[in-house]
């Protein structure tokens, strides 16, 4: 009996020491894995949103999250092996900048959660069933509203008087751009104005698309989103005064380096709100789950010294509209 009591006794000391040992066993940090196609400066806007989203959510890079991040620098032909890259780290989550780096994701993996700081057309491009029930490893947030292609040929009909032709710049490769351009000749019907679409695939092509529209005679022109325009905004802005073309944008950073206007979704707000999809896969949530969520934010800059520079007059009641007027 003093044998069985000693016993019990010794492996209780045991345990008893052995216990805070395992619970001061580090926790294991949380590793993401982040992927654009372009370069790091070019979406550093969108960048600090996402970081600013995990910060408020309590995560701090570098202490209890490790976040890995990759950029093309426009080579798209690399995303594939950097997708691939990311996959054999064995991450808990990938975070896709654009459609064009989710499909490339999607292809390198089937397990590993992926959220969508933004895309086109999710369903559409076959990553997910419906927003509603993305039913696989992808979820996360979408901009589409197509219908703001129309909005942005109205707006440029407002600046411009007798508005007749207009050139659309778009990259036919890219998801979405399909279904914004039908928008866009949609409205031009019902506007009475002639489309003039210009494909664009390669940075190297903006010059000659800018001499195709004068010599379609363009009056004004609408640039569609991605990555061949996206790393181009400044080129695009100045070509846009040097052929005295209004110009609108699908996004805030295009106005900053000189554009004249934009109007659409604050993907910025979007990079932001992704960071809860991190969070919430993290804390095991299923991505197939979760819904995916469409833009709460819109926005609508006006460059005043880019009118100046084209020579035209902004009307008071289109100013009016403005979310942000830069003089």
């Amino acid at each position: 009996m003093r044998k069985t009591v000693i016993g019990f006794t010794l492996s209780a000391l045991l345990f008893a020491l052995g216990f805070p040992a395992q619970a001061q066993q580090p926790k294991k940090i949380p590793r993401i894995g982040f992927l654009a196609g372009v370069s790091a400066s070019t979406i550093s806007a969108r960048t600090e949103a996402f970081r600013q989203g995990l910060r408020e959510l309590g995560y701090i890079e570098g202490k209890n999250i490790i976040v890995e991040w990759r950029y093309a620098d426009e080579k798209l032909e690399r995303l594939n092996d950097i997708a691939t890259e990311l996959v054999h780290l064995k991450l808990d989550v990938l975070v896709s900048a654009a459609p064009t780096v989710t499909r490339p994701l999607r292809a390198a993996t089937k397990t590993i959660p992926i959220v969508m700081a933004f895309d086109d057309d999710p369903v559409g491009n076959g990553f997910i069933t419906s927003l509603a029930q993305p039913g696989g490893n992808i979820t996360g947030l979408s901009n589409l509203a197509p219908e703001i292609s129309g909005k942005q040929l109205e707006l440029l009909r407002e600046i411009v008087p007798k508005l007749a032709r207009v050139a659309v710049l778009g990259t036919s490769t890219r998801p979405g751009n399909a279904q914004s351009l039908k928008e866009i000749e949609l409205a031009a019907g019902a506007f009475g104005v002639k489309v003039q679409y210009i494909d664009v695939q390669d940075s190297k092509e903006i010059e000659a698309a800018f001499r195709g529209a004068s010599k379609g005679r363009a009056a004004a022109m609408l640039v569609f989103g991605g990555p061949v325009f996206n790393s181009r905004r400044k080129q695009l802005a100045d070509l846009a005064v040097r052929n005295r073309l209004a110009a609108i944008y699908p996004r805030q950073e295009f106005v900053e380096e000189g554009g004249l206007m934009m109007y659409g979704p604050n993907v910025t707000d979007l990079f932001h709100r992704a960071a809860t999809y991190v969070d919430k896969i993290l804390k095991g949530a299923k991505p197939a789950d979760l819904p995916v969520e469409q833009p709460k934010k819109f926005e609508f800059i006006i460059n005043l010294k880019a009118a100046k520079q084209i020579g035209l007059t902004i009307p008071p009641n289109v100013l009016a509209r403005a979310d942000k007027v830069i003089k």
